[in-house]
């Protein structure tokens, strides 16, 4: 398996997004996704946390607030170690196209901000190839918190990073916290060549950037032929109808 600083070696692509939260990177890679769908091409998701196998125990520990910052990396390093083995890596030996919602680069910014040693963490990622994009969803603090307290009545306790004693009040907890996760992200997009979306722009304004970024990635990956789209959207209304 290849390295962090390595390309992987097989014929699919690895595009993943970063940014703090709010940043609206998700939203950009849901409609990236449905976009490559409709062009014909084999995609697969995968994101942040997602493992069966470690997402129980990491939720519990959130919950009693047992975790401490080394044990929380240590935890989602293990998750993202199942995810990459199981789920990462055999869709892109076959030729797809991996959309992934968050990759080693929030571990290197959350982790630090928690205090964790940032060439621990980067040891402990180093089985990871390194993507074949990166896209960085960049937003300053406070249009990040506007929007997420514009859908919900308040922060999470580790969002907005209680954990730390940072501060006693969510909202100026968050401020510090994430202002030292952007930091770090800022730093990181000129050691990893993140590709920078400035994430205040207009929702299609971004997707348009988006996928010239992508189109240039994917160029040598064929989309499905046209009937094998019709195909395959028969055999899915088939299962619909059956269920």
């Amino acid at each position: 398996m290849s390295g962090l600083y390595e390309r992987h070696p097989y014929p699919g692509k690895l595009i993943v997004v970063e940014g703090i939260d709010g940043s609206g990177k998700s939203t950009q890679l849901h409609l990236m996704h449905r976009w490559l769908e409709a062009e014909g091409y084999r995609v697969f998701f995968t994101e942040w946390n997602s493992s069966d196998l470690v997402r129980r125990a990491i939720r519990r520990g959130k919950k009693k607030d047992l975790l401490t910052p080394t044990t929380f990396s240590l935890l989602h390093a293990a998750d993202f170690a199942d995810r990459l083995i199981y789920q990462i890596m055999p869709p892109l030996k076959g030729g797809m196209i991996v959309l992934a919602d968050r990759y080693i680069y929030t571990a290197f910014t959350r982790d630090v901000a928690r205090g964790v040693d940032p060439q621990w963490v980067r040891e402990v990622y180093s089985i990871a190839p390194r993507p074949d994009l990166a896209l960085y969803f960049r937003i300053p603090i406070e249009a990040s918190l506007e929007r997420i307290l514009s859908g919900r009545q308040k922060l999470s306790y580790h969002e907005a990073g209680m954990d730390l004693h940072l501060a006693a009040e969510p909202t100026q907890s968050f401020r510090i916290f994430q202002s030292r996760v952007l930091d770090i992200y800022d730093a990181l997009t000129r050691e990893f060549d993140l590709k920078v979306i400035d994430a205040t722009r207009e929702i299609d304004d971004q997707q348009r950037l988006v996928r010239q970024l992508v189109m240039e990635v994917i160029r040598g990956i064929e989309p499905k032929k046209p009937y094998e789209r019709q195909s395959l959207l028969r055999q899915r209304l088939a299962v619909s109808k059956a269920g």
